[in-house]
């Protein structure tokens, strides 16, 4: 597939991985616009993070799956599906919303370590059973989205997922998640124990 060059942008506090669903409320008039060309041209958008006066220079083009909702006054509401990584390498400002030229970023060829796989699905596994009270089931999609499809279910700060988002090898990708997880598992696991033993007296935690 031939993706275009210069592609219309969305800045905001969030970080979209390939593979991650991602709904939007659309309010703004110059972001009405943009979304109307994009359902228009069957064009995807670049999500770059926003934060703290600043916008991330690599991002993620955003497909438009569903308008979900329209409103009288013109807003929407639609689901999004992350779907490329870029780097911006230019900005256009030639409309009422920016345009970027972009570059798109390829992963290295995956060469991936079983053991650190396991260990992974593993302790994902534990902490989403914590998180959700179910155990995850989405693992079997491709194997080079593994991380991103884990991390958009992690209550992982803005600058981890940034950092993952612009790592190009799946294996460290996936290394660097396990190190998280493995640190977020023990305070979870405190977290949990906290409410139960706060349900079980029905005086709250000592």
């Amino acid at each position: 597939m031939q993706r275009p060059t210069v592609i219309p942008l969305f800045p905001l506090d969030v970080v979209l991985f390939p593979a991650m669903p991602l709904p939007l409320h659309i309010f703004e008039p110059r972001y009405k616009l943009m979304i109307a060309r994009c359902l228009s041209e069957k064009l995807e958008f670049g999500m770059l993070l926003a934060a703290e006066n600043s916008v991330a220079s690599v991002g993620c083009t955003a497909e438009i799956v569903e308008k979900t909702r329209d409103y009288p006054d013109g807003r929407m509401d639609i689901l999004t599906m992350g779907r490329a990584v870029f780097r911006l390498a230019e900005l256009v400002e030639e409309k009422e919303y920016f345009e970027g030229k972009v570059d798109y970023l390829v992963d290295e060829p995956l060469r991936l370590d079983a053991s650190t796989e396991k260990q992974l699905v593993s302790v994902f596994g534990q902490c989403h059973t914590l998180l959700f009270g179910r155990a995850w089931t989405d693992n079997k999609g491709e194997p080079e989205t593994l991380v991103y499809r884990m991390a958009a279910r992690l209550p992982m700060d803005l600058a981890g997922r940034q950092a993952l988002l612009e790592m190009r090898s799946e294996q460290s990708r996936r290394e660097t998640l396990l190190q998280w997880l493995e640190a977020f598992l023990p305070e979870l696991a405190d977290r949990q124990q906290t409410r139960e033993r706060a349900r079980g007296n029905g005086h709250g935690a000592n």
